[in-house]
């Protein structure tokens, strides 16, 4: 079943309640919703798509990029969202693996997207919105309300999301129609979501929370999402009276807590909130809780799998841990062999479930070696249960940093750095920080005879990667510490500069 039909009953059991609310303007119903998608659907299809076609969208957050990941959805067509901040010599990895038949992008980086994809010939790069009448939504406007919505196989890829790997390399997570459709059941009835909610929506639409979590949870049963195009402050302290539910990142509630406008009087009508794609801090937790009276819902999930486990609605919600597996999912923690280890003991967790993704595109190796022989996904995630289920993440084996809710693969800037004349090798390393959970952080060793201006390599960096990969400092040392076999030993790399 195609995942939009979830959406689509609803547009035609509740077209007058409002989906979508811009402002203090802006009302759009679903009956209004259902029409735009139809729109932009017909807009796509004459511009040569054909179910099954990979659709590249690297565009920010607004109602068209909404639009046109639903008509996408709805068309069948594979909707591949590209982090905004990429900069183009990123950008050539993701266009020779999806081979889409069309980039949507921006007027202000039209032309260097058409470069891009020049080579391919059957690709073709297109303006969501701001074109002069040549633009998607422009097209959409003149296109029908009605298009039918492309029966798909529950196994049918619905959506690539590009994730980062440590050999530098990104991979690409497909996600299937039944992924999304068994995530989304199990979510809104864990977390009691019904028509009567009012979603606060401040994340970015590129990633699976922000993307799969939220708009899905409140455009499956009918409810209210308040869209925000970014997170800020005094616009989110404003929306959080005529709100039930939000939804945030780690950075989110830190900066909330920095505001005097936090208080029990301004959260008094929501019901939720909930944190993830990155650890929440204990004392984030506690301090939420004192100055508004909510404990703060933690869950855990990647974008191989959605959502995979999380602290209860009703019930006990445990500082530090993400939660219980989610109904029909199932969790283990193995050792180094993919034995089961006791309670209370740490080690690798491994998810099976119609939640999980059906493999890594063009990359059959890379999916048979992240699968075990019996069929458990291997998460790359350290971690260990307590006596009731509730699950902890102590760690990542594989050297994931997430800072203000998003990857990075140190991998990928080690292999910049070391490309560098003046630098013999580098390590990167995450280290603790309020705001962003995480911060980048580099140690570089010099070539003999060498020096490096520290400041200028970062801004270096800048040119090359998405500024939230990009260090926020980077310090010389004469030596990288490694254990007996010679690996790298990064704990005490964030030991050292975790106080500084």
């Amino acid at each position: 079943m195609n995942f939009y039909s979830l959406i689509e009953n609803v547009v035609q059991l509740k077209p007058a309640n409002i989906a979508i609310k811009i402002g203090n303007e802006r009302n759009i119903s679903y009956s209004q919703l259902g029409s735009e998608v139809s729109r932009y659907l017909n807009a796509l299809s004459a511009l040569g798509a054909r179910g099954g076609d990979r659709i590249v969208v690297q565009v920010e957050k607004s109602l068209p990029s909404l639009l046109l990941y639903l008509a996408c959805i709805k068309g069948g067509y594979i909707f591949v969202p590209l982090n905004t901040a990429y900069k183009a010599s990123e950008l050539t990895h993701f266009i020779a693996d999806a081979k889409p038949t069309l980039f949507i992008t921006t007027i202000e980086r039209l032309d260097e997207v058409s470069a891009l994809v020049a080579d391919i010939k059957t690709c073709s790069a297109v303006v969501l919105s701001g074109g002069d009448n040549q633009d998607l939504s422009s097209l959409s406007a003149r296109q029908s309300e009605f298009a039918p919505t492309r029966a798909s196989s529950p196994s049918e890829v619905a959506v690539i999301i590009y994730t980062s790997g440590t050999t530098g390399r990104s991979k690409g997570a497909m996600v299937t129609h039944d992924n999304l459709i068994s995530n989304v059941n199990a979510l809104t009835k864990l977390w009691d979501f019904s028509e009567n909610d009012v979603l606060l929506h401040a994340l970015p639409v590129f990633h699976v929370h922000g993307l799969f979590i939220a708009n899905h949870c409140a455009l499956t049963v009918g409810a209210k999402m308040l869209w925000l195009n970014r997170f800020n402050v005094e616009e989110v302290a404003e929306a959080i009276p005529k709100s039930t539910v939000m939804m945030g990142v780690p950075t989110f509630y830190t900066r909330l807590l920095s505001s005097a406008s936090l208080t029990k009087s301004l959260c008094r009508a929501i019901r939720l909130f909930i944190s993830g794609s990155a650890p929440l801090l204990s004392e984030t937790h506690e301090l939420f809780e004192q100055r508004t009276g909510h404990q703060i819902l933690e869950r855990y999930g990647m974008s191989e799998a959605g959502m995979i486990t999380s602290n209860p609605y009703h019930g006990v919600r445990k500082v530090g841990s993400v939660g219980r597996a989610l109904p029909g999912v199932s969790v283990r923690i193995v050792d180094d062999v993919d034995v089961s280890v006791s309670q209370g003991d740490t080690g690798h967790i491994q998810i099976k479930g119609p939640n999980v993704f059906k493999g890594y595109r063009n990359m059959p190796e890379k999916t048979k070696e992240e699968f075990t022989p019996d069929g458990w996904f291997r998460t790359g995630d350290l971690g260990v249960f307590d006596e009731e289920r509730y699950l902890t993440i102590v760690g990542r084996s594989k050297d994931l940093i997430i800072t203000g809710g998003y990857n990075v693969y140190p991998k990928e800037i080690e292999l910049i750095l070391d490309a560098e004349p003046s630098i013999f090798e580098s390590a990167v390393f995450g280290i603790k920080d309020s705001d962003f959970g995480e911060a980048v952080t580099a140690a570089i060793v010099l070539n003999a005879n060498s020096n490096a201006d520290t400041a200028l390599l970062i801004e270096n960096l800048k040119v090359q990667l998405a500024t939230y990969k990009v260090p926020k400092a980077i310090h010389v040392v004469n030596q990288l510490p490694r254990n007996a076999m010679g690996k790298v030993q990064k704990s005490l790399l964030r030991e050292a500069y975790s106080s500084d």
